[in-house]
């Protein structure tokens, strides 16, 4: 009898022991996650919008100077922003530079 209550102890032990541990690895892994979600959310709003934005927010974008701030701001309106390429504005390696850092929203 005692040999069995030992054996069972154990495995008790050993059950809660790996109940614990899978707690531990899914708590850890769900908050990436959380951040992840929190950072795609705040994307949008550092979105430079190519009908809106001022010579300087257009000047700050990398590959984009005096010239090509002014091109796009004579340019306007844009439907998407790859209308910059579109109507020739600016040259396609330059876009590729600024893709992910501008939006065209239409009023």
């Amino acid at each position: 009898m005692k040999r069995t209550s030992w054996i069972a102890r154990f495995f008790i032990a050993v059950f809660a022991l790996a109940l614990v541990v899978i707690m531990t690895v899914s708590t850890s892994s769900a908050a990436p996650q959380a951040a992840k979600k929190t950072t795609a959310a705040a994307a949008p709003a550092d979105l430079v919008d190519l009908n809106s934005a001022t010579k300087d927010q257009l000047d700050a974008l990398p590959g984009i100077g005096d010239k090509y701030s002014q091109k796009i701001i004579d340019g306007r309106p844009y439907k998407a922003k790859t209308d910059l390429v579109k109507k020739k504005i600016i040259p396609q390696a330059t876009y590729n530079k600024i893709k992910d850092m501008v939006i065209a929203k239409q009023k």
